[in-house]
C-alpha cells in the first residue's frame, strides 16, 4: 500500500486518508488473528497446548495440523499488528508535524500580509477624538481614535490644516462622501453625509489634526 506521496520539494506528505488506510489494515489484521483463536479454542488446545498423547503421538482428539497452521498464522499476523501499530504511531507523528507547519506558515503569511498592509497604508493627517451619539458621524460608523487617510477629496498630500475639511463639509451638506480611516491598524472606509441634526455642526464629531 503506497502511503506517501512525493511533493514538488522532494519531502513526504501524508493525509487523514492514509492514517485511516492503516487504521483499517490494523482492524483487519486483529479480525484475522481473533478468528484463528476462535480455531483454538475449538479445539481446547489455545497457543501453547500439547499436540502429542502421553506417549509422543500426535494427539487423535484434535485437527494437529489446523492447529499448527493457526498457531503459524497467529504469530505471523501479531508480528504484523506490532508494525503496523509502528507505521500508524509514526503516520500520526508526521501528520502533526505537517499540520503544524502548515499553522505556523499560515500565521506567518498572515502577519507578512499585515505587515505589507502597514507599510502601504498612508499616513493619516488627522484624528477624530470625540463622536456625538446620533450624530451623521456616528451613524456613519466613525469612532474615536480612528486615523483619517482620506476625506473626501481631501488627503495626506494636499491636507495643510482643518480648514480643509470644513470647506468640503460645508460644500457637501446632504452629499456623502468617502471617509477612509485606520482603525486598529487596518483601512476601513465609510460614507458619511453632513447634515442638520439635534446637535451642533454638520458632523457631530471633533477632529484634530496629527502633526508628524
Amino acid at each position: 500500500m503506497k502511503m506517501t506521496e512525493e511533493n514538488n520539494d522532494g519531502n513526504s506528505t501524508i493525509t487523514m486518508e492514509d492514517v485511516q488506510s492503516l487504521i483499517k489494515k490494523k482492524d483487519t489484521i486483529e479480525e484475522q488473528i481473533k478468528a484463528y483463536y476462535d480455531v483454538l479454542e475449538d479445539q481446547e488446545v489455545g497457543m501453547e497446548g500439547p499436540l502429542v498423547d502421553a506417549e509422543g503421538f500426535p494427539r487423535a482428539d484434535v485437527n494437529v495440523y489446523q492447529i499448527r497452521t493457526a498457531r503459524h498464522t497467529i504469530s505471523c499476523l501479531q508480528n504484523d499488528h506490532k508494525a503496523i501499530m509502528v507505521e500508524i504511531e509514526e503516520a500520526l507523528h508526521r501528520l502533526h508535524a505537517l499540520e503544524k507547519a502548515k499553522r505556523e506558515q499560515d500565521q506567518a503569511e498572515s502577519q507578512t500580509e499585515s505587515m505589507e498592509q502597514e507599510v502601504t497604508l498612508p499616513s493619516p493627517f488627522a484624528r477624530v477624538d470625540a463622536v456625538s451619539q446620533g450624530s451623521p458621524a456616528c451613524q456613519a460608523g466613525l469612532q474615536i481614535s480612528d486615523e483619517i487617510i482620506a476625506f473626501g477629496s481631501i488627503n495626506t498630500g494636499n491636507f495643510q490644516n482643518l480648514q480643509n475639511i470644513a470647506s468640503v463639509v460645508q460644500h457637501s451638506e446632504g452629499r456623502p462622501l468617502n471617509v477612509t480611516v485606520i482603525r486598529n491598524g487596518q483601512k476601513t472606509q465609510m460614507g458619511l453625509t453632513p447634515q442638520r441634526w439635534s446637535g451642533r455642526g454638520l458632523l457631530g464629531c471633533n477632529i484634530v489634526p496629527i502633526h508628524r
